[in-house]
């Protein structure tokens, strides 16, 4: 049975409404255009630090791009939240799917990225003392939402910090990341973001 977590997320939102309170939250982001709908849903509830962390993205001239394009969009949408960029380091990657090269896009490799990238997340969070982590990539309609908010929930056992289950892509979420690119001039990439989803395209 597929879990509706767009539908859990809104219950949690409104109970920490209804507490009046605002918590901190780690937001892991993949790009700037499908952070764009996920800090417009969630700024209002929680205190956001947002964390740039995608060893994944190759090469690294696309990094780059794509780092700046997130910041851009944080400036232009005039978003007071700090952001937290580890150095690029793409063998990270390399190692975690060592063996899964050859597998298509969208199988276990890609599984096996996100749980690196949420793995980095929920240490950061808890180094933070941060009260929830989450993440930007459940936007793309080219993502599980199923798979990923499983990894994070997995992911969240070994560090003792909650995590926001989400599906940014329901209401539209997809739809409003492409508005707000074109409203803030944001480069919208065509690929992933390793080389290996570069192939499919």
């Amino acid at each position: 049975m597929q879990e509706n977590y767009s539908k859990i997320m809104e219950k949690h939102l409104e109970s920490l409404k209804i507490a009046n309170s605002k918590p901190s939250l780690l937001l892991h982001s993949c790009c700037g255009p499908c952070s764009s709908v996920a800090l417009e849903r969630l700024t209002d509830y929680f205190n956001v630090t947002l964390l740039f962390y995608n060893p994944n993205i190759q090469p690294k001239e696309e990094f780059l791009r794509r780092q700046n394009e997130q910041q851009k969009l944080i400036n232009r949408m005039s978003y007071n939240i700090n952001v937290i960029a580890p150095e690029y380091n793409e063998q990270e990657f390399l190692e975690y799917v060592k063996g899964l090269e050859s597998l298509p896009e969208g199988s276990f490799r890609c599984q096996k990225c996100f749980e690196l990238r949420l793995k980095r997340t929920a240490r950061i969070a808890k180094e933070i003392n941060s009260n929830y982590f989450t993440t930007t990539l459940t936007t793309s309609p080219h993502k599980d939402a199923q798979i990923i908010n499983q990894v994070g929930f997995n992911v969240s056992k070994g560090y003792n910090v909650e995590f926001l289950c989400t599906d940014f892509k329901k209401k539209d979420g997809y739809k409003r990341s492409i508005e707000l690119s074109k409203r803030y001039d944001l480069y919208r990439q065509n690929y992933c973001g390793c080389l290996f989803s570069l192939k499919k395209y």
